[in-house]
């Protein structure tokens, strides 16, 4: 009796966890990404042999997205100074993805993730079922046998019985949709023998909040000078204390309305801003905290507690330090 209500308590997390890994929303927060036990992975339902970790954080499967590329016929390059992928897949996409960057570049427009990008043993770890969709495919589980089945989705060629309108309601996509994605303004531009792209990853429903290449040179301008000429992180932290503040009710809701505003950027108003123009590192940072990495949560404020002291600033609640400066809200 006893095995048996342990087998059966097993058998339901099992099912439970199974159910966790693929649904649209997670069904609980995960800490940290842990290894998925058991599962596997099939493309076109032959099983593929996959050496690195699978891993589940926040009710989604992550996989190594290298690995995945090239199992699904796509190009895949490593920039290890901007630690980002970038990936063209064998339909004509574009997809760039960056370490702990929830903002993707798809075809050069950007889409927020579900699940942010993270390195994990060297390899950079992707939502599987994102990744799929950005590479033309579609995801089924079975939770049977606890099982990733990916289908590569054909091009649909369209001829005289084969149109637009029918491409439509065979896949159940939108006409209007499946313009969007091929590129195509309108009907008259599909033209017979057109080979359409026909899965529309979920991620082109939530597109990223735009920025300007003004607010992107302001941002990294800043945050170099302030943070130096050399470090990636304290350049990022910056950069995110000022996105913060946009955000925050306290303060100017603009980049550079914040930037002018108050004593807290000196070179805002001494005219070392104007002159300064951002290395490489800089851009960098300012782009990823656009996108949405943060390494200081929601600090406020930066400082350094050898030179800048007072009530206030021993005040505040530290979050981090970095180098020199000590982020705090």
């Amino acid at each position: 009796m006893i095995k048996q209500l342990r087998l059966r308590s097993r058998m339901m997390l099992i099912g439970l966890w199974a159910i966790a890994l693929l649904c649209v929303g997670p069904l609980s927060s995960v800490s940290a990404a842990q290894a998925a036990e058991g599962t596997s992975i099939t493309i076109n339902d032959k099983t593929v042999s996959i050496k690195e970790a699978l891993l589940i954080e926040d009710g989604k499967l992550l996989v190594p997205a290298s690995k995945i590329s090239g199992l699904l016929k796509a190009q895949y390059k490593w920039n290890k100074d901007t630690e980002e992928a970038t990936i063209h897949n064998s339909f004509g996409d574009t997809i760039v993805i960056g370490n702990e960057v929830p903002v993707v570049y798809f075809n050069d427009e950007r889409y927020v993730l579900e699940q942010a990008p993270f390195m994990h043993k060297g390899n950079l770890y992707v939502a599987l079922r994102e990744l799929a969709e950005m590479l033309h495919g579609s995801l089924e589980w079975n939770g049977d046998t606890n099982t990733a089945n990916i289908t590569i989705v054909p091009y649909a060629v369209v001829t005289q019985d084969n149109s637009l309108a029918d491409i439509s309601k065979e896949q159940g996509v939108a006409q209007a949709r499946l313009l969007a994605r091929n590129g195509l303004e309108g009907s008259s531009d599909v033209k017979e023998n057109a080979k359409l792209r026909v899965v529309i990853p979920s991620i082109m429903t939530n597109k990223a909040t735009p920025f300007t290449d003004a607010d992107l040179r302001l941002l990294a301008n800043i945050s170099q000078i302030e943070a130096g000429r050399t470090s990636y992180e304290g350049q990022l932290g910056v950069a995110n204390v000022i996105l913060n503040r946009v955000k925050d009710s306290r303060f100017p809701d603009t980049i550079k309305g914040v930037v002018y505003s108050g004593k807290q950027f000196p070179p805002a108003h001494n005219g070392m801003l104007d002159r300064s123009t951002p290395n490489a590192s800089a851009l960098q940072a300012a782009k990823d905290a656009l996108n949405g990495k943060n390494n200081v949560k929601n600090a406020l404020y930066f400082f350094n507690p050898k030179v800048t002291k007072g009530a206030f600033w021993s005040n505040l609640d530290v979050i981090v330090t970095i180098g020199n400066h000590t982020f705090a809200r």
